[in-house]
């Protein structure tokens, strides 16, 4: 350093005991021992709390989540360590998960608003028409919500690809371009784009195994009795039914909710020529105002008052959820929105951000009326 010192005065920045060792650390001209530094500078595991190791050329190579900046070593992404099936974090090796019944890991800060069966979800259904009647959007028609476990999901969505094949097939014999507009409007509405399908609109009658009371945690946090029935979906309109995968948290069933709500609300208002990208792009956008009245705007929902200002005349909804959210609930609900806004696929993400911009700069009911006429966003 330039410098002449007593040897019990060179001391670490960290430690302040004498620096004996040949070698020694520098950070903003201070000394430290090497091992002070690695305490202090170098990065921990958030999973597993080691110092992440550093690779074959020595340099300190971790993960880290786009939106939680959750750092961790390269090798939990493929040793088994568990990931919330909500939130996406890796929780740290000491935290218990709870294990639904098809394996998913939900963790304990996401379990606290977890719904978990139909009965449970009905309010948050109300609440949800009522932001839609508020946007003057109503729903006329009873259409069933249905929360469901995954294996259920699948197969309701095999069941309508299924009837959308065989339609499909039966108008290709007497008009292929009438086919290929039916392909798209089935298509188009088949699940919520998440790595899973969570939410489905169906059209066709099947009978759909719903989960009727909410289970208990047994041992090893593992989720039991799990009491489902068959319930039979009936055509009396356009819509059969709206099913959603249980165990997730309520801003993030909440948010596929309002996805699938305006898928119904497409079908049923007429709406049949939309391309895959407007109408999951238009789906997203209801979805986002949605988490945007829950948690920026709080009880008061005047985010989505604003975002439909020069749409609709009528009163803003209120939040479904009286009183102020947690923390965590705040994050999740801002992560939500997060993955809505950055999704790289075209129909989603680029959907949404198109759909978006049309709706702030035109209100969203000259939005929809645009799209009744042309098929496609104003811009």
């Amino acid at each position: 350093m330039d410098e002449v010192w007593h040897p019990q005065c060179f001391k670490c920045y960290a430690c302040n005991k004498p620096i004996s060792e040949y070698e020694f650390a520098m950070h903003e001209d201070q000394p430290y021992h090497k091992s002070c530094y690695k305490d202090f500078f170098h990065p921990k595991c958030d999973v597993c709390k080691n110092f992440i190791p550093t690779n074959k050329n020595g340099l300190i190579e971790y993960r880290a989540h786009p939106f939680w900046m959750q750092k961790y070593c390269p090798s939990h992404e493929d040793d088994g360590t568990p990931r919330c099936c909500s939130c996406e974090r890796m929780e740290p090796t000491d935290i218990k998960y709870i294990t639904l019944d098809d394996g998913r890991k939900l963790c304990l800060e996401c379990l606290t608003s977890a719904t978990m069966d139909s009965p449970e979800c009905q309010h948050l259904y109300m609440d949800i028409q009522e932001f839609f009647e508020g946007l003057n959007m109503k729903v006329e028609q009873q259409v069933p919500l249905l929360l469901v476990e995954r294996q259920a999901l699948n197969e309701a969505l095999e069941a309508e690809k299924s009837v959308s094949r065989m339609i499909i097939w039966l108008f290709c014999r007497q008009c292929f371009v009438y086919s290929q507009l039916i392909c798209s409007y089935f298509l188009s509405s088949q699940g919520h784009h998440l790595p899973e399908t969570r939410g489905l609109c169906l059209s066709e009658e099947q009978i759909v195994r719903t989960i009727l009371k909410r289970p208990t945690i047994g041992p090893g946090n593992r989720i039991m009795d799990m009491i489902t029935g068959p319930y039979k979906l009936v055509r009396r309109c356009e819509v059969t039914a709206i099913l959603i995968l249980y165990g997730l948290p309520r801003l993030q069933t909440g948010s596929i909710l309002a996805h699938e709500m305006m898928h119904a609300y497409l079908r049923l208002k007429g709406y049949r020529s939309l391309s895959p990208q407007v109408e999951e792009g238009i789906c997203q956008v209801l979805s986002h105002l949605w988490l945007e009245s829950e948690i920026i705007a709080g009880a008061s929902g005047n985010a989505a008052s604003s975002s439909a200002s020069s749409s609709s005349s009528s009163a803003a909804p209120t939040s479904s959820k009286k009183g102020a959210k947690t923390e965590f609930e705040k994050k999740l609900g801002a992560f939500i929105k997060n993955q809505i806004e950055t999704d790289s696929s075209v129909e989603y993400g680029d959907g949404f951000r198109a759909g978006i911009q049309a709706v702030e700069q035109y209100g969203l009911r000259s939005t929809l009326d645009h799209m009744r006429l042309t098929g496609s966003f104003p811009y």
